[in-house]
């Protein structure tokens, strides 16, 4: 039994120093915007939306240029090191995997927008 508990208390410390690490991670990789501070910058960098292309179609960001997350590591090369790079999908867990991957193909100007597309208020386009 108390075999058991230790078992479950190693699992549990291990789950919670990945999630640990994985914020810190994030932290270096992508900064985070606010609504005002995405639309201050987002029309002299490259603006893409991760999400899906029915969820891109339904509304997007005015300007944004869609790179599915599903799609992402085939297509990175479409998105250019040297400019700032603005990511968003619906929420933003894929953002920020976005995010990490492009850091560790030595993109450094990288940001997303908090909340994600959800809280957007701004202008929008659809299909």
């Amino acid at each position: 039994m108390n075999t058991n508990w230790y078992i479950l208390g190693v699992i549990a410390v291990v789950v919670i120093a990945y999630f640990v690490i994985t914020m810190l991670r994030l932290r270096k990789a992508v900064s985070n915007l606010t609504q005002e501070q995405f639309i201050e910058g987002y029309r002299k960098a490259q603006l893409i939306d991760v999400r899906e292309p029915k969820e891109f179609e339904a509304g997007h960001i005015l300007g944004a240029r869609n790179i599915p997350y599903s799609q992402f590591r085939q297509r990175y090369k479409e998105i250019r090191p040297d400019k700032p790079v603005y990511l968003y999908d619906q929420n933003t867990g894929k953002s920020s995997r976005s995010a990490l991957f492009l850091k560790k193909k030595d993109y450094t100007q990288l940001y997303q927008l908090q909340g994600g597309f959800r809280t957007w208020t701004g202008k929008v386009k659809s299909k």
